[in-house]
């Protein structure tokens, strides 16, 4: 059997919302997620923004606490970890290369900075150990005294994961790591991943509302909407057979339509809903085109399907999907 690392049991996380001159209130942004990710595997999670999927990165990492529900690593709950065994566990790829590295510091330094921080070895094994992790992820050695303002956006964001990957963490959080880059640069990143996922076997993460990113990446993927994970299963089966409403949206969304057909269409019905103010029943009803009248706007949909292909949807898609017709 395949060996759980990263875990979600029932999380949710509530923040209150208002000024001084309103009325406080609640903002459920996590809504019950469960997650189970396996050693050496990549999942991918995308949604519209506002959807949850930052929130979630957080608790993963530790940054927030749920309010209530379980995060656990290794089988363990995550705040029993001290701050630095987790940080040895998890790391994480930020989205804005530019932004994350302290302008300050030399590159040496700032992929050094996880073994510094813990007293790791000397500053002659630091160092080599620095000169191997920029050569696995294609950094010419030249840069390694480079401060981040001398480098490129694709530069800067392989510096971001050796800085991750040095310290050997058993999960690494990748939120949007391309988004920020070029296009031309955003496919070497991901080749990059994707050659470090396949050589190092490690266990990942993968954030983004870029279904092309997922695609590309990951080995199985989980839908949000709203704070609650509407769909989940093998990438490749969800991509070919999605049995929620909300992802056969966001596939028709990022997929080219067919020569001569123009532009798909969506069939979504209203605008993103208020997360303070969320619909009753399913939270996707108000702009679902298979909605009813009845269970659709009043009842919460359990959890259907197989554990390997799952959804929370009271009239699912029934037929394989074609995109653009």
């Amino acid at each position: 059997m395949t060996k759980v690392v990263l875990e979600m049991e029932g999380v949710t996380r509530d923040y209150a919302v208002g000024g001084v001159f309103s009325r406080r209130r609640n903002l459920q942004a996590l809504r019950g997620v469960d997650l189970k990710v396996a050693k050496g595997e990549t999942l991918g999670l995308v949604g519209e923004s506002g959807c949850g999927k930052s929130t979630l990165s957080r608790m993963l990492l530790g940054i927030e606490e749920p309010s209530s529900g379980t995060v656990r690593i290794d089988g363990r709950p995550l705040g029993s970890f001290g701050r630095l065994d987790r940080a040895r566990l998890i790391q994480s790829v930020y989205q804005d290369p530019y932004s994350s590295l302290n302008p300050r510091m030399t590159v040496s330094a700032t992929i050094a900075a996880p073994l510094t921080v813990r007293g790791s070895g000397s500053a002659k094994d630091r160092r080599a150990k620095v000169r191997e992790i920029a050569a696995s992820v294609g950094l010419p050695e030249y840069l390694i005294d480079a401060y981040p303002g001398q480098l490129s956006g694709g530069q800067r964001q392989r510096v971001a994961i050796a800085r991750a990957l040095i310290a050997e963490p058993e999960v690494l959080i990748c939120d949007e790591p391309t988004s920020a880059l070029d296009v031309s640069v955003q496919s070497q990143i991901l080749n990059l991943l994707n050659r470090l996922k396949r050589e190092w076997g490690i266990t990942m993460i993968l954030i983004s509302h870029d279904l092309s990113v997922i695609h590309h990446l990951a080995d199985r993927m989980a839908v949000m909407y709203l704070g609650q994970i509407v769909e989940q299963g093998n990438a490749s089966e969800v991509f070919e057979r999605p049995r929620h409403p909300y992802t056969q949206a966001l596939l028709r969304a990022v997929l080219p339509a067919k020569a001569g057909h123009g532009v798909p269409e969506l069939g979504l019905a209203a605008e993103f809903p208020n997360p303070v103010d969320p619909p009753s029943g399913c939270a996707f009803h108000p702009r679902c085109p298979r909605a009813d009248g009845g269970s659709c706007s009043s009842v919460a949909p359990a959890a259907s399907g197989t554990g390997t292909h799952w959804y929370r949807c009271h009239h699912p898609l029934t037929e394989p999907t074609e995109i653009g017709t």
